[in-house]
């Protein structure tokens, strides 16, 4: 009679290490406390499939309890039975509660950023509704690679290069977000799915060239893959990984440097020039961003971050600054930021 067990299939064995490990991490961190309840967000596909079957596997190895929170964002025909359907396959791996959020999806930012939006939106209200303070997404390294390649292309500076991180801390009332699979290929979760029977739904929107993210995956990805040889996604994300590391070091040099720099009011708060004018360009403007974004919750772009600057390095005299909400001046040796009047500027 034989009595070994069968052998775990490398892709399933690959997808729960890498649960296991964001976990412990979760844990050691104390993003999560045993007995805490983590939700996968699974929209049925391979990726999100394969993450709710390892999460359902790992997470009471860890002490915590798994559910799911399914966003059928009616954008397609046939939407509510695909959510049904996932929904039912949550249910079946053991994950408990399983929420069905269907949403409205808006149009501000263009299809992909709306639906972004109001993905994350329900999300978080899910994540509070069930108590959660963990959210698993199916992220992959071709996701990495991916976002990576759509920042460089659209040249918004390196924090766009920096990609996704695995495990994201809320900085306002909402769950921490987790990434397990940043170091798989889809094709790894793909396989995890096949090797455990579990049927994935396949998006038709992947396919749809009207997005630039399936442009870049179905057109783009492939020629640099065929033109400079394999490993072009790896190298991507390799790349995001040495950039957040250096984008979180000048962030803490940033943090640290801003006691001495900045001045509190009743207007606003303001900074001082010559000790701007001292620190490299890097850093000098994750102060003017990080001034603003702290003070008045408002994410500068580098281009409005450029011409902030400009008032330190290149003064001749020039007005005020007209930015989303808030006014840059000029006076003496410091640069003010103050919140404008509704009517201000337009």
């Amino acid at each position: 009679m034989n009595t070994e067990r069968p052998r775990l299939d490398p892709a399933v064995a690959a997808v729960r290490l890498a649960v296991r490990t964001l976990l412990a991490r979760a844990l050691d961190e104390q993003v999560v406390a045993l007995g805490d309840l983590v939700l996968v967000a699974l929209s049925g596909g391979a990726d999100s499939l394969a993450l709710a079957a390892a999460t359902a596997f790992e997470a009471p190895k860890q002490g915590l309890r798994a559910g799911a929170v399914v966003v059928d964002h009616a954008l397609q025909a046939g939407s509510e039975a695909v959510a049904a359907r996932a929904s039912r396959q949550a249910a079946e791996l053991g994950l408990a509660p399983v929420v069905v959020d269907r949403v409205d999806v808006g149009t501000v930012g263009g299809p992909e950023a709306a639906a972004r939006e109001a993905r994350y939106a329900s999300i978080t209200s899910v994540a509070s509704a069930t108590g959660a303070r963990l959210v698993l997404l199916g992220h992959t390294l071709d996701d990495q690679a991916e976002t990576v390649l759509l920042g460089l292309l659209r040249g918004s500076g390196p924090d766009s290069l920096t990609g996704m991180a695995p495990l994201v801390r809320p900085d306002r009332p909402g769950p921490a977000l987790a990434r397990p699979m940043l170091a798989l290929r889809r094709a790894t979760t793909r396989q995890a799915c096949a090797a455990s029977g579990l049927a994935p739904w396949d998006d038709p929107q992947n396919d749809d060239p009207t997005y630039t993210r399936v442009r870049v995956r179905n057109a783009l990805m492939p020629v640099l893959e065929r033109e400079l040889g394999p490993g072009v996604p790896e190298a991507l994300a390799r790349t995001a990984d040495q950039l957040r590391e250096d984008s979180a070091a000048l962030d803490h040099f940033a943090e640290e440097m801003a006691e001495d720099l900045a001045e509190h009011s009743e207007a606003g708060i303001s900074l001082s020039v010559p000790q701007l004018a001292a620190n490299p360009p890097a850093l000098r403007q994750r102060l003017v961003r990080l001034a603003v974004e702290s003070e008045f919750g408002v994410t500068l772009s580098r281009l409005q971050t450029l011409e902030v600057c400009r008032l330190v390095t290149d003064w001749r005299g020039q007005g005020p600054i007209d930015l989303p909400g808030v006014r840059a001046t000029r006076t003496g040796e410091r640069v003010s930021f103050a919140a404008r009047e509704p009517h201000a500027g337009g």
